[in-house]
């Protein structure tokens, strides 16, 4: 007998003993059923003309008529019965039955059905049973032994005896309910998990299974017990009532407490989850999530609001510099909402807001999103065209870490306008691209400043008859400004004015490729040699402090192979790369029998140096850092990437990073290294360049290790990782998860230490212990 699947298989081997005779009957009966009365009837002789009887039936079907069709019929007129016999099919509108043998007696209206009854329902369900009495519009009556193959997640439901009433009531005696396999080649064995009940009813119209009287068997052994348990019909898509309560015996802020939560389903468009939250350590919470689908569009609402008794007292960051204590106790809230809208087929608008009353609420309440920088607010308009992209924002910040980010330095952004396109090849064979970013940043304590941007690209790719492929750019980048504040950050000017101020930087360069290519390994092998040079030309444009131009985009500078050949190896175009360069490089790669070794190295040489870029740039001299990377495809189950960045003058490994993956059957196992001489994060934290210098912070260098290690083997699965600062002798994130998963059942364990200190606080460890029953819902524990 074939296996139904690994996960069934597994079952038959594992499963203990129990309902017996109720499965074995759902085994052979639905073998039975779905091989020999849902085919066609091999010796059928003739097959007679559908008869039809109009019932006058009152229920759901009120009017319709009853079809019979089968392979043989007698009629008794005397006690008036019809008897079908051999593949007998009885349907009425979405009712249908079918049996071995079925009489009708004229004089009751009720049809009997013996020999492998199946009937098949309104909602997708099968009921299969040894025998069943039913009216004739199949809206009441009785089924013994039945069992039943529900719509959804290969639910099955089973009983000694099935009382129908009215269509919409089944009440069944000795209920065996279960989502699991039941083992093929052993039906006798219990399967995974199944409920086991006393009675159980039914409720078709309301969308609900309620069980009294029930245990809990998992392996064929009771292990719980209750003596009411309700759940929604596996066929039900949505359907409102109490979800699983969550209980967390401890928590630092919130003790021990419990989450109920409620599902409202309030349309077929649009439905609301509302959890309530009661702790031991702090006062109430109410929250909720809002879901509504449109016909142009979708709304997300999640919010809360509670009473935080909380009250966390000032510190010293890292900087030490004091923070004072925040109004963060009594009532508190958040609201994040987001929504999406097509005004037409080109356009469509949306917003995504995300506002909470202060961090350290979000942190008690274990928030989403605490833990980052900000909170990002936006509202957009936007459109879409050929080869064209316009968008109109407006975006708002709120800070999360009071011992970095202050409010009152964040931006307000109104508006912000983004345009780019991109044309067709022109005869020349070149292709015109034109961006524009145009911003108003407005501040209550920093600079303040709007730009209008236009720039203008042109490429042109030609290649020789050499095989030298060339890429020829020409590139104008215009900016217009006006600022107020560039005394204060992010700037720190020296000067206290407003100011208007632009400027104009074209740019030109030729990029040259000419790969070499051979074969070997008597073609099955490649490798290409590739020399790559580019000369760019641009106004050298120093730091803009002396023309007094704002930098918002532009703060961080980026030299690594990734950017070796970049226009601007800036961010953004608040600042431009510019005077007389060239950059050079090799690119190899050798692939053969499923082995790949691809490098690259180069480095720029530089007519003018900046003396006042960030310290470790790689740009501090004529002649740059050497940047290279390397991938290394050993064989299909593990590969490495590194990348390095070596100051030629000192030999100083500026930076490197490397990762590495191995990938078996049954095991897998990645790691990762990172070395900086500094922590770029900290650059920009306060104002040195009046003769002072970045924090101390700031040249603590940067030297983390990283990995993990997973396994699968049949239905088990465990994973570990963990990060590790190695120059502050510290982890930085420590976890592990351990799980097993079958067809019906889920059992996860996770641990989770995070070591990042944010508001002067650290939490505690986190475990989580979670089990998921399909078809009935997840149990968790924190």
């Amino acid at each position: 007998m074939r296996r139904t699947g690994a996960s069934s298989a597994h079952d038959c081997e594992t499963a203990g003993s129990g309902q017996r005779a109720l499965w074995l009957s759902l085994g052979l009966s639905s073998a039975t059923v779905m091989s020999g009365v849902w085919s066609e009837a091999a010796k059928a002789q003739f097959r007679p003309a559908p008869v039809h009887i109009n019932t006058g039936s009152t229920a759901t079907s009120k009017g319709q008529p009853v079809t019979f069709q089968a392979d043989h019929v007698s009629y008794d007129d005397h006690a008036g019965v019809v008897t079908w016999t051999g593949n007998v099919q009885v349907w009425q509108v979405d009712h249908v039955l079918r049996a071995d043998k079925i009489t009708y007696d004229r004089n009751t209206g009720i049809i009997a059905a013996t020999g492998n009854v199946a009937s098949s329902q309104p909602d997708g369900s099968v009921l299969f049973s040894h025998y069943a009495e039913l009216t004739g519009d199949m809206h009441e009556g009785i089924m013994t032994q039945v069992h039943a193959i529900l719509p959804a997640d290969n639910a099955k439901l089973a009983a000694n005896g099935l009382r129908r009433t009215s269509g919409k009531i089944n009440d069944l005696t000795r209920a065996v309910y279960t989502a699991c396999e039941i083992c093929a080649e052993h039906p006798t064995r219990a399967p995974f998990w199944q409920l086991r009940a006393y009675d159980a009813t039914q409720d078709l119209e309301h969308q609900r299974i309620d069980f009294r009287d029930t245990y809990m068997d998992i392996l064929g052994i009771p292990v719980f017990y209750t003596p009411f348990f309700s759940m929604t019909d596996p066929s039900a898509k949505r359907r409102s009532g109490f979800l699983m309560v969550g209980v967390t015996p401890h928590d630092r802020y919130l003790g021990t407490y419990f989450t109920i939560p409620y599902y409202w389903v309030i349309d077929d468009s649009s439905d609301i989850t509302l959890q309530a939250l009661i702790a031991t350590k702090t006062g109430p919470q109410i929250s909720a999530l809002y879901r509504k689908e449109l016909n142009f569009g979708s709304l997300r609402v999640r919010g809360g609001l509670a009473y935080d008794t909380h009250r966390q007292s000032g510190y010293t960051n890292d900087f030490g510099e004091q923070v004072g204590a925040q109004s963060d106790h009594g009532i508190q809230g958040y609201i994040f909402a987001k929504g999406s809208f097509s005004l037409t087929h080109a356009w469509r608008a949306g917003f995504d807001a995300r506002l909470a009353t202060s961090a350290n609420y979000m942190r008690d309440y274990r928030i989403p999103g605490y833990g980052g920088d900000t909170l990002n607010s936006n509202v957009y308009v936007e459109g879409f065209g050929t080869g064209a992209y316009s968008k109109l924002d407006a975006q708002y910040y709120q800070g999360l870490n009071r011992g970095v980010i202050r409010n009152n330095e964040l931006p307000f952004v109104l508006p912000h306008y983004e345009y780019g396109f991109n044309s067709q090849p022109d005869p020349l064979g070149g292709r015109l691209t034109v961006n524009s970013n145009d911003f108003y940043v407005y501040r209550s304590q920093g600079t303040r400043d709007q730009r209008a941007e236009v720039q203008v690209n042109w490429n042109r790719p030609f290649r020789n008859s050499w095989g030298q492929k060339f890429l020829v750019t020409a590139r104008l980048d215009s900016m217009l400004y006006h600022a107020s504040r560039l005394y204060q950050q992010p700037n720190y000017y020296q000067y206290y004015k407003s100011t208007t101020a632009g400027q104009v930087v074209p740019t030109l360069a030729v990029k040259m490729n000419w790969p070499f290519v051979r074969r070997f390994m008597k073609g099955h092998g490649s490798q290409i040699l590739e020399p790559i040079a580019q000369a760019i030309y641009a106004p050298n444009q120093g730091g803009g402090a002396d023309r007094r131009l704002p930098n918002e985009d532009s703060l961080n500078y980026e030299f690594t192979d990734t950017t070796l050949f970049a226009l601007n190896r800036y961010q953004g175009t608040d600042r431009i790369d510019g005077g007389l360069r060239a950059n050079v490089g090799v690119h190899g790669n050798w692939t053969w029998n499923g082995h790949v070794v691809d490098v690259l190295a180069g480095e720029s040489f530089q007519e003018h140096v900046q003396r006042d870029r960030i310290p470790y740039s790689g740009l501090n001299h004529h002649l740059s850092d050497v940047v290279a990377r390397a991938r290394v495809d050993a064989t299909r189950y593990f590969g490495v990437t590194g990348r390095v960045r070596i100051d030629p003058h000192t030999g100083r490994v500026d930076f490197a990073d490397a990762l590495f993956n191995l990938s078996l059957p049954h095991f897998s196992l990645n790691g990762g290294y990172v070395r900086e001489p500094i922590t770029p994060y900290y650059y920009y934290v306060n104002d040195f360049r009046n003769g002072g210098s970045p924090t101390s912070l700031y040249y603590a260098p940067t030297n983390e290790l990283s990995g993990g290690v997973s396994t699968t083997w049949t239905n088990w699965h465990a994973s570990f990782f963990a990060r590790r600062a190695l120059s502050r002798h510290e982890f930085a994130t420590l976890g592990g998860d351990v799980g097993y998963m079958n067809d019906c059942l889920g059992l996860d364990l996770m641990y989770l230490k995070q070591y990042t200190e944010i508001g002067g606080q650290r939490r505690y460890s986190t475990v989580l212990l979670t089990l998921s029953l399909k078809t009935i819902g997840a149990f968790g524990m924190k």
